[in-house]
């Protein structure tokens, strides 16, 4: 039998983007709620319990709210919220870590699909944390430029509206309290110390993401070079297939944010020299660093190709 699959929050754009990457395909059987019903708790409930899998496109508390609604011990759930990134009991889907990671989510009953921004960060420090090139409790600083439809409906009809404030035309820095909601995943999954100093930023086109770590290497043991650096990330990501490590420098002299749009492809660039270092994850803020990451933990959960509906 086909494998019954339900998103709950279909209508926001992470559940949109799962919808229309598993339409589709023939080896799932997609549960649909009526519509009037979407936001009926009873029905919810009865959906959430019909299903093999379950993908979460909610808010925070509406997410822990569906998951106390499921006492099928056979559900197996795929939460894109912030709710349980950091929880005990819950795996973190991102299988390129490690191959620790990737066993846990092949098995996992409860995954908790990783941030955008928190995708590009913790691409490039968790495996300079682990080959102890960054020691944990090093002091970092990142920023990240984002598309708007990592905003939503709400941000996307904001930007696309033609009386927008005309300021929207220039980059927007946001999260100036420097409390951004990513940090703490950052923080837990790459086991660091203390949060990074980090800035997010909102560019004036729809898609695509560029998060960056800056390094002073005088201050890292043994004070290694870009050009060492790069080649620590080259071996560490070698044979991956959604992640990849450009030639050292970038593939171009330049960094465009929307390269990546439209696959589930994260690409690390290095560039640098003795004393400084830049690391940028380059991606699709709802492929790999939302629905494309969701479908891939999906396939692993179920025994598919890893690969299945994100070539």
């Amino acid at each position: 039998m086909k494998p019954v699959i339900f998103i709950d929050g279909r209508e926001g754009t992470t559940g949109l983007q799962i919808y229309d990457r598993l339409t589709p395909r023939q080896d799932i059987e997609l549960l649909l709620i009526d519509e009037e019903k979407r936001k009926d708790p009873a029905e919810r409930k009865k959906c959430l319990n019909a299903a093999d899998l379950v993908f979460l496109c909610l808010p925070d508390e509406a997410a822990r709210e569906a998951v106390a609604m499921i006492d099928n011990p056979n559900t197996r759930v795929i939460d894109a919220s912030t709710a349980h990134r950091t929880a005990p009991g819950w795996d973190y889907g991102f299988p390129e870590l490690s191959p620790h990671h990737r066993a846990r989510i092949a098995c996992s009953k409860r995954v908790a699909n990783p941030g955008c921004h928190a995708s590009g960060f913790i691409a490039s420090v968790y495996p300079l944390v682990q080959l102890g090139l960054i020691p944990p409790d090093h002091p970092l600083c990142a920023y990240s430029l984002t598309g708007y439809s990592g905003g939503g409906k709400k941000l996307i009809a904001e930007y696309q509206d033609p009386h927008r404030d005309p300021r929207h035309a220039s980059a927007r820095i946001y999260g100036t309290n420097l409390r951004h909601k990513h940090l703490p995943e950052m923080v837990h999954v790459c086991g660091l110390a203390a949060p990074p100093v980090f800035h997010p930023i909102l560019g004036d086109y729809i898609q695509g993401m560029a998060t960056t770590v800056l390094l002073r290497n005088d201050t890292l043991p043994g004070r290694p070079t870009a050009q060492e650096i790069h080649q620590a990330l080259s071996s560490y990501y070698a044979g991956q297939t959604f992640v990849s490590v450009a030639p050292f420098g970038g593939d171009e002299p330049v960094i465009y944010s929307d390269t990546l749009v439209g696959t589930n492809q994260l690409r690390l660039i290095v560039c640098g020299h003795e004393a400084q270092t830049t690391v940028t994850a380059l991606f699709d803020n709802l492929g790999k660093g939302a629905s494309g990451a969701a479908v891939q933990n999906m396939n692993l959960m179920l025994g598919f190709a890893e690969t299945a509906g994100l070539e």
